[in-house]
């Protein structure tokens, strides 16, 4: 799966976990989590199911809370793919 792959289905996910489905139009990978798209620790907790469902990964050596950037996120993803 290739870096654009992963973001697309990555901004599916954002769409359902943020409280506001549109923050996901307004996404970049130097989008901040917290501050840019108003995730808060319940919504990244959904996020990192969602995410872990559908990549079929497993956070085990990060926190949530290791995660700044959606850039971020997609990296890790595509790290643990590779």
């Amino acid at each position: 799966m290739n870096r654009q792959q992963i973001t697309d289905k990555l901004l599916d996910i954002l769409r359902s976990a943020a409280d506001d489905e549109s923050v996901a139009d307004r996404c970049t990978e130097d989008s901040l989590l917290q501050t840019d798209l108003g995730l808060s620790s319940v919504n990244m907790l959904y996020t990192v199911i969602a995410i872990e469902e559908t990549f079929g990964i497993i956070f085990d050596d990060v926190t949530v809370l290791s995660f700044r950037t959606f850039g971020d996120v997609v990296d890790y993803v595509e790290k643990k793919l590779s």
